[in-house]
């Protein structure tokens, strides 16, 4: 048991849980819950004034003012703890006892509609309903940027963004003894200290995350030059490995604030440098065995090829919610190892499903989604390619045959990501949703919701905005 984690007999009850808590030194209470960005929204209480009842009655709060929530007239909302979640908080200075809430409906004591950790609860009751599948197991290799400053600034008469890493090759002309070593643009991949400065800030963090109970498999220096990152957990269930991806990232960047570093997981923080990706590994499992493996190409099975035609069919309306940002489409383009071909190869990085090869036993036997990046909400992306695969399946969609060829040298012709950004992909997943609405996964009022937040509060404002670029293209036409 990790530092950070309680045993399991404190998570069996609510007085369990706060009977241990009074044994255990804890002081507070933090009660948290995420919104239709994955931003983790969290209020504390002091131990003493919580009794057994609130956990059943639920922690009240105020829907109105969380993104994507409740309109102002019917704001009132309640959280349920899910216990399973509990644990101690690590960046606080007094002992904090931290839990993952589910939202509630305080009229109709139903699970609230808008509640993203619903969609993840739902997807997994769905795969069981469907007797297809009883498991699906989710693995991300979420990328980051550590910067040592950043500063920016948006107004109706100026705009501008400067970042600056102790690694960043743009350093080499300092005087500065400690920039001696740099890392080139797109030439950061694996390399030792010294031209590796975040291993050690790397290892505190995955101590602190092997602390918490997430088991992590590999940690490294990625291509971006300007200190780009990668951690690799080992995958777990839906719902459990997008609960972790959050506290992924309350790790990377509190451990990076700790040591005077900014954590980012924005996809493209640099120009001419690789961005950040997120490539989901996914298997489905029933009765204890692999439904993946098989005679088929890559040693997958018929049914894990289903799985990719239903991925690759449905790619570009699931990339409103695997790639959700504006900011996602400057990584997607050709050049920076970007999986922009809509296609599948069992070693071809450029495609936007690989079948990893490293190990290939049938236990292990998985497909590697690249396209979404880190800024996706864990609890919208991994439902939605699930149910995209599990379309696949129902209706026996086969990918086609496997491109096994450096697509950017032999120019070969393929479909790709669009071209009109956000504002494509939210039309796509307007058009094409129906995969997502079985078993009352997806609803329309969370697509509708979410495609209108989106366009108002992210694509609009982005696209009427005067670039810093265009003054020079522009300004002395």
């Amino acid at each position: 048991m990790g530092e950070f984690t309680l045993p399991a007999s404190a998570k069996e009850s609510p007085e369990a849980l706060l009977k241990w808590a009074k044994e255990n030194g804890v002081e507070e209470v933090d009660i948290r819950f995420t919104d239709l960005k994955s931003v983790v929204h969290h209020f504390s209480m002091p131990l003493g004034v919580l009794d057994v009842d609130v956990f059943e009655d639920g922690f009240g709060f105020d829907g109105s003012s969380v993104r994507g929530f409740q309109a102002i007239n019917e704001s009132d909302l309640i959280l349920k703890a899910d216990l399973s979640t509990a644990h101690i908080e690590p960046f606080f200075a007094r002992k904090t006892l931290a839990f993952l809430c589910d939202v509630y409906d305080p009229i109709t004591r139903e699970p609230y509609g808008r509640d993203p950790r619903g969609v993840a609860r739902r997807a997994e009751e769905y795969l069981k309903s469907t007797g297809i599948a009883d498991t699906a197991f989710f693995g991300p290799e979420a990328e980051f940027f550590l910067f040592s400053n950043v500063s920016y600034d948006v107004q109706s008469y100026k705009s501008f963004y400067q970042l600056d890493s102790h690694e960043g090759f743009w350093n080499s002309g300092s005087n500065d003894p400690s920039m001696v070593y740099l890392n080139r643009i797109k030439e950061g991949y694996f390399p030792l200290p010294p031209l590796d400065k975040t291993h050690d800030v790397r290892a505190d963090m995955v101590n602190t995350m092997i602390n918490c109970g997430i088991e992590v498999e590999v940690h490294h220096h990625e291509v971006g030059g300007g200190g780009q990152a990668e951690i690799d957990m080992k995958f777990d269930t839906l719902l459990k490995m997008a609960d972790k991806l959050l506290m992924y990232k309350h790790i990377v960047k509190n451990v990076a604030a700790r040591n005077g570093l900014v954590a980012t997981f924005m996809p493209k923080p640099l120009f001419e440098d690789n961005g950040s990706g997120m490539h989901v590994h996914q298997s489905l499992w029933k009765d204890g065995n692999t439904l993946f493996y098989g005679d088929e190409y890559a040693n997958l099975s018929e049914l894990a090829l289903y799985y990719i035609g239903g991925i690759l069919k449905h790619a570009v309306a699931l990339m409103a919610f695997t790639n959700p940002t504006t900011n996602s489409y400057r990584r997607l383009v050709p050049g920076y190892e970007a999986p922009v071909n809509l296609v599948y190869s069992n070693r071809n990085r450029s495609a936007a499903i690989r079948i990893p090869v490293y190990v290939n036993s049938p236990k292990a036997k998985r497909i590697e989604t690249r396209f979404p990046d880190p800024t996706a909400n864990p609890y919208y992306a991994f439902p939605a390619l699930m149910m995209a695969g599990l379309d696949g399946i129902r209706n026996k969609i086969h990918p086609g045959q496997p491109m096994d060829i450096d697509l950017y040298s032999n120019k070969v012709e393929t479909p790709t990501v669009p071209h009109g950004g956000l504002n494509a992909v939210l039309d796509a997943l307007e058009a094409d949703h129906e995969f997502l609405l079985e078993g009352g996964v997806f609803t329309e009022d969370i697509i509708k919701s979410y495609i209108a937040y989106k366009r108002e509060e992210e694509a609009d404002p982005v696209g009427m905005r005067p670039h810093p670029y265009e003054f020079q293209l522009y300004f002395d036409i």
